[in-house]
């Protein structure tokens, strides 16, 4: 113990002995043997805070999926484009690489995960690495790997290293016996599919991490996503992008859904936007890490109506998928999202008919509509 002492005063004398007339502003550092997974004795860490860098450094992880590229478009814009590290275990198209960093990095990997946070100096971590509903039902295994393994080596090494993290969550965290109009923030949620199950365990991994070793976690329940420059996932929400694609290419759209199955949506922009808000939050204003957004909500006959404004000689025919109508037929018909717009000003944007226009606007239908006229 008189070691530990003379140790610890003599690291005191010489940050008050500071010879370059600076101020040393001394804040309190989590000890590393709180977390989950203990670190090498011999490993060396150069750490970068927010007092030391204009912009936080980013990772996303799973960044090729639908809301990855979108997003580091955004990030970039706001903290430069060096600060933004997009990843996937895909190859890029030229004009991602091109865009901005990009790495590959595999999230069932812990140890090259942990080398990229490190070596690149990340303080916030966007981990969108998962398999959506459909497809994650048609692999349970490796949904079980991707989102659930996954996820614990983000939340190992968020808590390691100090990041702050965001994970989203999505409708399909709830099921049948949830309240569905409007379903709130904190309700029953037993849902019926893996991508469902591992979404409710991220959230409650997440949050027992934040009261367990202060990991400063953030999650958003997402809606249905629609957006122009992505292809369908396999998400039980697609048909929603799906019917652009075809209303402008071929002129007739196979709906999977019931017409009148109601669910809540969302344009990409607004989701983004929402994302950004969230993690820009002061942590005193979130009086809970896992919150609802909502901007609208329809059927496939209300949005096949609307798209039939702009693309009159449209037919539309519906032939129901079992198991994606099931999944549907669990999920909330409208989301209350009254927490986000009180603690951090949550607004929409796009109602159904801004989002059908500009979905047009973007996959360039007015020269088929001229065409038809």
């Amino acid at each position: 113990m008189p070691i530990v002492r003379n140790v610890s005063r003599a690291v005191s004398q010489l940050l008050q002995s500071s010879g370059c007339g600076c101020g040393i502003s001394i804040v309190p550092v989590r000890c590393i043997g709180v977390s989950p997974r203990q670190v090498a004795s011999d490993a060396s860490f150069h750490s970068v805070s927010f007092a030391e860098s204009d912009h936080p450094r980013v990772l996303i992880t799973g960044g090729l999926g639908q809301l990855g590229v979108g997003l580091a478009k955004l990030l970039r814009k706001h903290f430069g484009k060096n600060n933004v590290i997009l990843s996937d275990i895909r190859k890029p198209a030229d004009n991602i690489f091109y865009s901005g960093p990009f790495i590959y990095a595999d999230i069932l990997d812990y140890k090259n995960l942990r080398e990229i946070v490190v070596n690149n100096r990340i303080s916030w971590l966007f981990h969108y690495s998962a398999l959506l509903s459909a497809v994650g039902e048609a692999n349970v295994p490796l949904a079980r790997a991707v989102n659930i393994t996954g996820l614990h080596n983000v939340l190992d090494i968020a808590a390691e290293h100090n990041l702050r993290l965001f994970v989203p969550s999505t409708i399909g965290a709830f099921g049948p016996t949830s309240p569905r109009d409007p379903t709130p923030d904190l309700c029953i949620q037993r849902p019926r599919t893996i991508y469902g199950v591992s979404k409710v365990h991220a959230e409650l991994m997440g949050e027992y991490y934040h009261y367990r070793y202060g990991l400063d976690f953030r999650c958003l329940r997402y809606p249905g996503i629609i957006s122009a420059d992505s292809q369908p996932g396999g998400g039980t929400t697609d048909y929603a992008v799906q019917i652009f694609h075809d209303a402008i290419k071929t002129g007739k759209f196979q709906c999977n859904l019931k017409p009148d199955t109601r669910l809540p949506m969302m344009y990409i922009d607004d989701c983004l936007k929402a994302t950004l808000e969230v993690m820009e939050a002061p942590a005193e204003a979130l009086s809970m890490r896992t919150y609802n957004i909502s901007a609208m909500s329809f059927t496939p006959e209300e949005l096949a109506q609307e798209v039939q404004k702009h693309v009159p000689e449209l037919q539309v025919t519906y032939d129901v998928d079992e198991v994606r109508q099931a999944i549907a037929d669990s999920w909330p018909m409208n989301f209350d999202d009254t927490n986000a717009r009180r603690d951090w000003g949550w607004k929409h944007d796009y109602d159904l008919p801004e989002l059908v226009t500009t979905m047009f606007s973007f996959l360039g239908s007015d020269s088929r509509i001229a065409q038809a006229n």
